[in-house]
């Protein structure tokens, strides 16, 4: 345990100072999420339950950004993630989907992140993360969509709607994290 708890120290002061230590977490942090294979992602609640964390994750991420960030766009994407997390959460958790408690991974990115300086690297961590984030969320709606394509159970047919208007705003938010990435990097 303490031993645990020294690592996480150390990961936590090595990411504070290293933009690539925050990339590392995040990737730890997106390994850890439960997922169940996009193949067998054939009923509505596994699909919200295998989006709800990455739209937690989202959530924290983006309070924390919507102070941080610096560079316009990032700013302003920012504002508009925060308020779709806050909306994708309350619609799933309506329609029973649970989430697990955020794992020690995550939970460490999110505070590296609330400790991070202000700027560039914080920017492009936070663009970095949800350009991650949401080729996932992508990836599982179309999945969802085509591992259901013509079920005419009501319960599907509801998800499949969802699962549409999801598709097509992880979609757009791929493009723009595209975009803001290079924009950073210009």
């Amino acid at each position: 345990m303490i031993t645990d708890r020294r690592s996480m120290l150390t990961g936590l002061a090595v990411a504070v100072a290293s933009p690539l230590a925050l990339a590392t977490l995040s990737s730890r942090a997106f390994a850890a999420i439960p997922m169940i294979s996009p193949m067998d992602l054939k009923a509505p609640l596994d699909f919200y339950g295998s989006v709800l964390p990455r739209a937690e994750l989202s959530l924290a991420t983006s309070q924390i950004a919507v102070g941080m960030a610096t560079q316009k766009n990032t700013m302003e994407f920012a504002g508009f993630e925060l308020g779709e997390a806050i909306t994708v959460n309350m619609v799933l958790k309506d329609l029973g989907a649970m989430a697990p408690k955020m794992d020690g991974d995550t939970m460490m990115v999110v505070e590296t992140m609330k400790t991070a300086e202000k700027g560039r690297a914080f920017d492009e961590a936070y663009i970095a993360l949800q350009l991650k984030n949401h080729e996932e969320l992508r990836d599982l709606a179309d999945a969802f969509l085509h591992n259901t394509a013509g079920g005419t159970d009501p319960d599907v047919k509801q998800g499949r709607h969802l699962a549409s208007l999801m598709l097509a705003v992880f979609k757009e938010h791929v493009a723009i994290c595209k975009r803001i990435t290079g924009e950073l990097k210009a």
